[in-house]
């Protein structure tokens, strides 16, 4: 008999949630963990039938690599791998995991901060928990990590996404928080060429790496001297992985702790992998020199790329370029997304939504970002700037392009603008 039971995730009391999961994973239930912005339909989740494996086991919500949202089963042995394998990096690092001090200020409901708590449990190291409230708030939060028995008493590891990582980068004692980490895991989102400077600026010990809720995190990681160094990659293949690129350029993935199916709404369940064994994702990426140690690029995704003018753009880059030469020039610009509406004669014309980190409405900043990008080829470049107050990312650091995508189109039916026009 399979048992289904919903996990209502409070990010309030993550300890108690967890808690709570060790002991229905005891009873060897599937549990489905349950986000506090998660609609109460999750909880009608039809019970699974006998085609599910044996649990206990996790499902897990994703809408990151795959493209678009779904649940993935994974049983409990593909965290225990997980964590083992991620062990023993740190290992060859010189860094002994049992004596770390895990810091997650991750959501628990998703594989980003379900992962550092599960890694500190297995190891037998020290997990802190920190709301994520405290990462906007540098001061508060170097203050109180620091009454912690464990500050600079042990190696300490830490979790996040670029978003968090730029916000803290900003502010002195978010910079000094940074610094007294002994590895920093960035992943679920690109890390922008400018912010990987800043970091290499001041001295911060990341570890860019790539994972997805499908692979029960990451599979590839840098390490924080190569990071220091210059190189630019998501790194090399964990121990057990393989890495291909499929004919158009698609990264798949092969491993021991890739999730067993995908679950539809009714309760049916959907395959992951081909017969082989390969889980295909939705990022395109290089390799490298694949034939010695594959180094991993992720260079954008499959579903983002536009045809612009008879181009194929990819907008993250551009996203990417244009952030840099915004830092270059000092302009107070938070966020940017670039996204494409339908045209008959481009194809797709670009269209940038900004947010800036003032709250005056000066247009001349506005012309200063179209005066950045006026030597971009005409393909790349945007023929709209729209003032976005509210542009950002999700909690877990990922754009939800089609949330925006949906906004602009919005936006198109309320002003009728020329494709040049500027929205202040």
């Amino acid at each position: 008999m399979h048992d289904l039971v919903a996990l209502p995730c409070d990010p309030a009391a993550p300890e108690s949630t967890a808690t709570a999961l060790l002991k229905l994973l005891q009873s060897r239930s599937w549990v489905r963990l349950v986000g506090p912005q998660e609609g109460a339909d999750v909880l009608g989740l039809q019970q699974p039938s006998a085609l599910w494996p044996e649990g206990p086991g996790l499902v897990l919500s994703t809408g990151g690599s795959s493209g678009g949202r779904s649940l993935c089963l994974h049983p409990l042995a593909n965290f225990e791998r997980s964590a083992e394998v991620c062990g023993r990096w740190l290992q060859r690092l010189g860094l002994d995991p049992e004596a770390c001090l895990v810091w997650n200020p991750l959501p628990f409901q998703h594989v980003s901060g379900l992962m550092p708590w599960w890694r500190a449990r297995q190891w037998g190291s020290r997990h802190g928990w920190l709301a994520s409230e405290l990462m906007k708030q540098p001061s508060v939060l170097l203050a109180q990590c620091r009454q912690h028995p464990g500050w600079r008493q042990r190696p300490m590891l830490l979790s996040l996404v670029p978003t968090q990582l730029r916000r803290l980068l900003a502010h002195p004692d978010g910079c000094n928080w940074l610094q007294a980490m002994d590895v920093i895991w960035v992943g679920g989102a690109a890390l922008p060429l400018d912010l990987a400077a800043l970091s290499r600026q001041a001295g911060l010990r990341l570890a860019p790496c790539y994972g997805a809720t499908e692979t029960a995190a990451m599979v590839t990681v840098q390490t924080p001297q190569a990071f220091l160094a210059g190189h630019r990659s998501c790194g090399q293949p964990l121990e057990g992985v393989r890495l291909r690129l499929d004919p158009d350029g698609a990264l798949a993935v092969h491993c021991d702790r890739l999730a067993v199916a995908r679950l539809d709404p009714s309760g049916g369940l959907q395959p992951l992998v081909d017969k082989e064994g390969w889980w295909r994702s939705g990022d395109l990426a290089t390799l490298g020199d694949a034939q010695v140690v594959p180094d991993l690029q992720v260079v954008g995704r499959c579903d983002g790329a536009l045809q612009s003018g008879g181009v194929t753009v990819f907008p993250e880059q551009l996203e990417d370029r244009l952030l840099g030469l915004v830092d270059q020039f000092e302009l107070p610009l938070s966020a940017v997304l670039i996204l494409g509406l339908p045209d008959p004669e481009w194809g797709a014309r670009l269209v940038a939504l900004v947010r800036w980190s003032t709250l005056d409405r000066d247009p001349a900043r506005m012309d200063a970002l179209r005066a950045l990008v006026s030597d971009w080829p005409a393909a790349e470049r945007p023929r709209r700037w729209v003032s976005c107050p509210d542009l950002e990312p999700s909690r877990a650091g990922k754009w939800d392009r089609q949330r925006w995508q949906t906004w602009l189109v919005s936006q198109q039916s309320d002003q009728q603008q020329g494709p040049d026009d500027d929205v202040v």
